[in-house]
């Protein structure tokens, strides 16, 4: 009798993409009969991001760093499914892969940590808060301009412990990754999403798999978020209008309530000095197109103040 072929599911091996990767794995577990605990393995694969782990995204590649290695396994059918945080993914979808499932959405909020436990507003003048984000970086400047905002990388627990070292006053951290991994105690404050409005996607776990598995498309449909997924659908849709990616400081974030989805956003110029607001709503059968008309109005506020990097 031959074995039967294990459910492959590819991941990073940082402890916050396999504490993704166990989450997917255990919703497998509870919406499919057919899997038991030995049925269904997490393949750990290397990715450009994890290796240069010390360089900006945007100097190794872009978006694309953490997914390229793990969408070729995919490509080439060994693995099953790859599970990614969703603000990872490249806003133009890899040829022959798709995300037609996604988790329900974590806590999409930024977090503040300081060593000395003062909160954001107590912080001392000229105090070095860290973070990897441009959005974030411009964000923070808005709410006060008198502090030092440095460029940081690694997974939460490298910042942490930089944190700790005294390397910086502060860090910015998704709150998502933390309350995966367990570490709210370590946070200070979330910021609102008035104060900070989100990255695009921020919160989500992205299940990607071949388009043409019709077979892992369908074990994938039982653990999709309906509403999650309408949400992102209309978030990704922005990015795509405005033709975002890593480096694009801009932060936005969908709602769903009574089959209307309100979508919110904000675009930082180049400089990172000038803000543009627009948000729009409608039926969540369209939110793509409400997406994408958002994206359109923002680069009409924007004008010449914004331009993507590159072009």
């Amino acid at each position: 009798m031959t074995e039967k072929k294990k459910f492959i599911i590819g991941s990073r091996g940082s402890k916050l993409s396999l504490a993704y990767s166990n989450h997917v794995k255990n919703l497998l577990l509870k919406s499919n009969s057919k899997f038991d605990n030995n049925s269904i393995e997490i393949k750990i694969i290397k990715t450009s991001g994890d290796i240069f782990h010390t360089k900006r995204i945007s100097d190794i590649g872009g978006k694309g760093v953490f997914c390229k290695q793990i969408e070729d396994e995919l490509l080439e059918s060994k693995i099953d499914l790859a599970v990614h945080s969703l603000k990872d993914l490249p806003t133009k979808m890899t040829e022959g892969l798709c995300v037609n499932s996604v988790v329900k959405r974590n806590d999409p909020r930024d977090a503040f940590l300081s060593h000395s436990g003062k909160s954001f507003k107590e912080l001392k003048f000229q105090s070095k808060i860290g973070t990897s984000s441009f959005r974030r970086q411009a964000q923070l400047n808005l709410l006060r301009s008198d502090l030092e905002i440095v460029t940081m990388r690694g997974n939460i627990d490298t910042r942490i412990r930089k944190l700790k070292n005294h390397e910086y006053d502060a860090i910015v951290l998704s709150f998502a990754g933390i309350q995966m991994l367990n570490l709210t105690n370590e946070v200070n404050e979330v910021f609102t999403t008035e104060q900070m409005l989100p990255a695009l996607g921020q919160g989500v776990i992205a299940l990607q798999c071949k388009e043409d598995d019709k077979k892992t498309l369908n074990i994938l449909k039982a653990i999709n978020d309906e509403e999650t997924y309408y949400c992102i659908k209309a978030e990704r849709a922005l990015l795509e209008a405005i033709g975002g990616d890593c480096d694009t400081a801009i932060g936005g974030i969908a709602k769903l309530s009574n089959e209307k989805i309100f979508l919110k956003s904000e675009l930082f110029s180049n400089d990172g000095k000038k803000k543009f607001e627009f948000q729009d709503s409608g039926h969540f059968r369209e939110a793509k197109e409400i997406g994408y008309k958002v994206g359109k109005e923002l680069l009409n506020k924007a004008g010449s103040d914004f331009k993507i990097q590159g072009n």
